[in-house]
């Protein structure tokens, strides 16, 4: 067993859990939605290293958990610290690579100097062997996709997040580096894990050409008809295999690589960005396009959101399937209208910090096509059919990853000096695979993907994170 321990401020991750079962909150409990945590009796790893680290055991009093695909625990210790805990799954080899990504990141980001635009919770010690990391718990934080929803992810921070995100791209530079007074005890970089430098796994180029038979029992049928969308689609399949290319030629920095406003915490209004579990050296237009695609997905949501309490049998039908063509129209135009500022804000701050290569912006862009598909995906995991929000999403990605350079000015990723256009709304047939959806021009769905089945074959077991 080894345990890694620092002062500094370093990663961690908003949410993750191993419970559905919803808890009351109090007063003043973390805004965060919290979950009933797995019991520590069956995790006896987690009290261990919190006692190794000198903060005594979880109190029982007030545990709780927070939402995500990782065992994690919320609470204050014996000792009076309040403290999030995690663990992650070991790969089948028994190896560790999320621990040990995260852990690269911890020994890089001990370099940055106090104030700097990337701030993460404090990372209070990692237990390697049993892949369960301690951090310091952030008392009525807000992940970004609460705060989001909620309409208070605005222009100021979405460019810190920019901010932020161009700052964890120049870690290991002379611009993102300090000379080590960074308020605390650094980890010794010789003891910590090198940087990935493997390839990022999606999108999954082996399930483009074929789905894994032993994944369809872990995929519901809306995820199986999505990831159709996407096989059947030639035009698609080709546009990512050109993003890899370019991808693997472009110039490569430490990156997120699973960049999702729920990886954001607002705490005493600053905002934090947390799991470092796929963080590598990569494109670093995969975080930027990812931020971008976020909004783009929430603009999709806006146009099928429900607008008030259902006053009938009809007003309670699925979101989407009742609207009328001109009500699809009104909404998207009002969606963009109000998100594509917020891109342009995140753009300004990240053009702050850095100067970005002459393609990555067009490249962010196709990678928020990419985006919007996994998000699609993703969210298709709970239905067993897509509905319109997210053949809306599947519609704007393909029309991202088919024409990136048309997208750009659009999404307001130009140079700042260059004028932008307006945001015309524009409207594609009922047939086609958007129904009726409102996009800009340059965002707009031009073809239908192919409605037969996705094609499976039997291969190796293992989801591509």
């Amino acid at each position: 067993m080894t345990t890694t321990t620092s002062t500094t401020a370093a990663p961690t991750e908003a949410v993750a859990t191993a419970s559905t079962v919803a808890t009351a909150s109090t007063a003043d409990a973390p805004a965060l939605i919290r979950f009933r945590p797995t019991g520590l009796d069956t995790a006896p790893e987690v009290n261990a290293l919190l006692e190794r680290l000198g903060l005594g055991p979880f109190a029982p009093d007030g545990l709780t958990a927070f939402g995500g695909r990782n065992d994690n625990w919320a609470g204050t210790t014996t000792r009076g610290r309040q403290v999030f805990v995690k663990t992650v799954a070991r790969a089948p080899d028994g190896s560790r690579p999320e621990i040990d990504r995260a852990l690269a990141f911890e020994a890089s980001a001990a370099r940055l100097p106090a104030g700097s635009p990337l701030r993460t919770p404090e990372h209070l010690g990692t237990d390697r062997e049993s892949a369960v990391s301690a951090f310091r718990l952030l008392p009525g934080s807000r992940s970004g996709s609460e705060v989001a929803l909620d309409g208070d992810f605005d222009e100021a921070l979405c460019r810190e997040a920019g901010r932020a995100v161009a700052t964890l791209h120049t870690l290991g530079t002379a611009d993102g580096a300090s000379d080590g007074a960074s308020g605390g005890e650094a980890p010794d970089p010789a003891s910590a894990p090198a940087i990935d430098t493997g390839e990022a796994p999606l999108p999954p180029m082996r399930w483009l050409r074929a789905f894994p038979w032993s994944e369809v029992q872990d995929r519901s049928m809306a995820q199986i008809a999505a990831w159709k969308l996407v096989q059947d689609d030639t035009e698609v399949v080709a546009a990512l295999h050109r993003l890899r290319e370019r991808e693997r030629t472009a110039p490569h920095t430490p990156a997120h690589c699973d960049l999702r406003f729920d990886q954001f915490l607002v705490h005493d209004g600053q905002l934090f960005l947390c799991d470092w579990e796929e963080f590598r050296l990569a494109d670093p237009a995969r975080d930027v396009g990812a931020f971008v695609g976020e909004w783009l997905f929430q603009a999709t949501y806006s146009v099928f959101a429900p607008t008030g309490e259902p006053t009938s049998a009809k007003d309670a039908v699925a979101p989407g399937f009742d609207l009328s063509h001109e009500e699809i129209v009104e909404r998207g135009a009002a969606g963009l209208r109000h998100h594509i500022p917020r891109i342009a804000a995140f753009w300004q701050g990240y053009t702050e910090c850095r100067t970005p290569d002459p393609e990555l912006a067009e490249r962010a862009v196709g990678f928020a096509g990419w985006h919007l598909y996994d998000r699609l995906i993703a969210t298709a995991q709970a239905h067993a059919v897509l509905n319109p929000v997210a053949r809306a999403a599947a519609g704007i990605g393909r029309t991202l990853l088919l024409n990136p350079a048309g997208a750009v000015a659009t999404l307001r990723l130009a140079d700042p000096a260059v004028p932008h256009p307006a945001v015309t709304p524009a409207v594609v047939a009922p047939t086609a695979v958007v129904p009726a959806a409102v996009v800009p021009t340059a965002v707009l769905p031009t073809a239908v993907a192919h409605p037969a089945q996705p094609y499976l074959a039997d291969a190796p077991s293992g989801s591509p994170r």
